[in-house]
């Protein structure tokens, strides 16, 4: 099986772009669950704009799609992350009494 040759520098950029991507449809949810349209409108339209670079590095060369992954995976993780942090769960604090 031959595997396509991969940029090191295209590769980074569609796992951090897809990180932040993710991270950014994270944040939509969660003002679209708190019902705030300007805030909603404005990450979608941010999520918009990022996703752009890795779908067309991706397109061009399937290997991509793994780093698109990876990112998603960072992405979602720490912008819980950051969630939990900036505004933990109810539940949360209960456990901790």
């Amino acid at each position: 099986m031959h595997l396509p040759s991969i940029d090191i520098f295209v590769a980074i950029g569609v796992t951090a772009s897809t990180a932040v991507t993710d991270a950014v449809y994270v944040f939509f949810n969660a003002s679209v669950s708190e019902r705030r349209r300007i805030a909603a409108a404005t990450w979608s339209s941010i999520w918009y704009m990022l996703s752009a670079f890795a779908v067309i590095s991706y397109t061009s060369n399937w290997v991509y799609v793994l780093f698109a992954a990876i990112g998603a995976w960072i992405g979602g993780f720490f912008s819980i992350t950051a969630l939990n942090w900036i505004s933990p769960r109810k539940d949360q604090h209960s456990a901790a009494k």
